[in-house]
This record gives structure tokens, sequence and C-alpha cells, in this order.
């Protein structure tokens, strides 16, 4: 090719060979330049992509001395799932900020050992799913699935009649029952802390008011269709939702406690209502406006 180039500039300019073999260089040059550039596109195309989903293995220490857990990293979102007892512990912003705030301290209540999401089976054929306190009854956990954008971890309950599936996105965290013990019932509770504290700031939302509600005012009912709800802090432009995949007409409940917000998909008082397979999204939306969150969630809740 490179003969029949030089022939070519021979022909075409006419000029002595000194030159022509510079231009020959020239072209060369050049073409060694498009065969490393293709060779370094043809490298990239092989490069794995850059994984929005990171699973690794360590501790959340936030949570107590030598609480081992499943820590999953996103881009808005970072979720410490406790591999003893089989709930989320933390729940980190982008900005670091905590919005469950469980610890493991005996006796600390409201304050820490209560937290967590979703705390689904509670006193009833065990405690499970749970981050791992004084009450809760261990749970197996495995890793099903690890790729660049989607984390599975199942986790089974010592007793064998409990499983439950977690799922995680780049958007979002998917937690669902998959085996319902025979005979009895669940909830899926975030007990947590809006923007890393409870204090008056704080905030909820449903689907049917575009009133702000105070951490303070209590829900008991169905919560209406879309069936979603947002908890968040007017110093922060943030939220946390969490919805129900199905639009079932079992109750829910949301009431304040002294440090901690206690909301109940399936739940009413203290009787829990779900009694079979359940899939349910808890993640953070960059907003605290009405208009927009809604619009966010009929989107993600789009079938």
């Amino acid at each position: 090719m490179f003969k029949y180039l030089n022939r070519v500039l021979r022909r075409k300019l006419g000029v002595d060979g000194l030159v022509l073999e510079l231009s020959w260089i020239k072209i060369r040059f050049s073409t060694v330049l498009i065969a490393v550039s293709i060779s370094g596109l043809n490298a990239c195309a092989m490069l794995p992509p850059t994984p929005s989903v990171v699973l690794t293995e360590g501790y959340d220490h936030s949570a107590g001395e030598n609480v081992p857990a499943y820590i999953i990293t996103t881009a808005n979102a970072t979720y410490y799932l406790e591999r003893e007892g089989g709930g989320l512990s933390s729940m980190l912003d982008k900005d670091g900020i905590d919005w469950i705030g469980f610890n493991n301290i005996k006796g600390s209540g409201w304050k820490g050992e209560y937290r967590g999401f979703p705390n689904a089976v509670h006193k009833q054929d065990g405690s499970f799913f749970h981050a791992m306190n004084a009450s809760t009854a261990p749970s197996r956990g495995e890793v099903i699935v690890n790729k660049p954008d989607h984390v599975q971890i199942h986790f089974i309950s010592s007793n064998g009649k409990w499983k439950a599936q977690w799922d995680f996105y780049p958007d979002r965290c998917d937690f669902t029952m998959l085996n319902v013990s025979d005979g009895y019932h669940y909830w899926v509770q975030y007990e947590g802390v809006p923007g890393g504290e409870m204090d008056s700031s704080d905030f909820w939302y449903t689907s049917n008011s575009n009133t702000r509600q105070s951490i303070n005012t209590p829900f008991d009912g169905d919560l209406p269709s879309p069936e979603w709800i947002t908890f968040g802090d007017k110093k922060l432009n943030r939220v946390i939702y969490l919805y129900s995949h199905e639009d079932d007409d079992l109750p829910d409940t949301y009431a304040s406690r002294p440090y901690m917000t206690v909301f109940g998909f399936g739940r009413k008082g203290k009787e829990k209502y779900l009694n079979a397979p359940q899939k349910f999204t808890i993640g953070f939306l960059e907003s605290n406006d009405y208009a927009e969150i809604s619009h966010a969630m009929r989107l993600k809740m789009a079938p």
C-alpha cells in the first residue's frame, strides 16, 4: 500500500525522491497513528463497562462493633445490608447522610436498635429481616447476582420458613418477600431518621395530597393508589421514598416516635396483614417539591 501511495505521489507531484520519501514517511506515520487509534478503539470496546452497582463486603461501623454487612454502592445511595439479620442497618445518600441510623446497642430502642428496613417478621415464628439486634433471629444470605448494574442477594431465615430477595439497581433497592411461613403475616417498614435526624422540620407526602404533612401527623388507613410515601427534611432537597408494587386494600400506618419514624405497609397498630409474596422499593429522589416527586413516582411505578 505504501509503495502504491509513493508511486501516486511521484506522478501527481513530480518531485524528487527525497521529498517523496518524506511524503511517504508522513503517510506511513499517519497510517500508523490510524492503526494505533483503531487498536485503541478496539481496546476500549473490549473493556468491561464501569459498574453502576458495586458490591463489597465489610462492616457497618456506625451500627456497632464488627457489624458485618454487604455494602452496595450506587451513584446516589450506599446500602448496608446487615449480614446476620438480613435487613438494612444504614442507607446513606450521596452526601453521606444516613437515613436509617440503626445501632445494635441493647436498650437503645427508638434511638437505634428498633430502626431499619424492612423489619418484616416481628415476634412471630421468629423475628427476621431486621438488622441484627438482641431480638433478631439470624438468617443466611447468599449473593445470587453480581453484575455491573444489578446485585441480587437472597436471605433464608434460620427456621427455613421465610425467604426474602434483595435487588439493588443504580436508582433503587427492591425488597421482595418470596416465601411466607404458613399461617403467619408480615409487614414492611421504614423505621428511620429523615435527613439523618428526626426533628420538627421533617415531613411526609403521599400520592393523594400535595399538602406537606408534618412528621408528627399520623396516617392510618390504606395508602391511596399508587401506593407510595416519601419522607424528607425541609433543609435538604431530597427525600427517601417507598412504594408497593401492588395496589392492595390492606392497612398501612404511619406514626412518629421519639427519634424515628414508624411507617409500615400492611400494618395497623401492632397487627400485620401481608401474607403473600410481594415486592417493595426504597430509594432516594433529589427533590422535595411535591409536583416533581409525584411525577417521578409515576414514572418509577409505571409498568
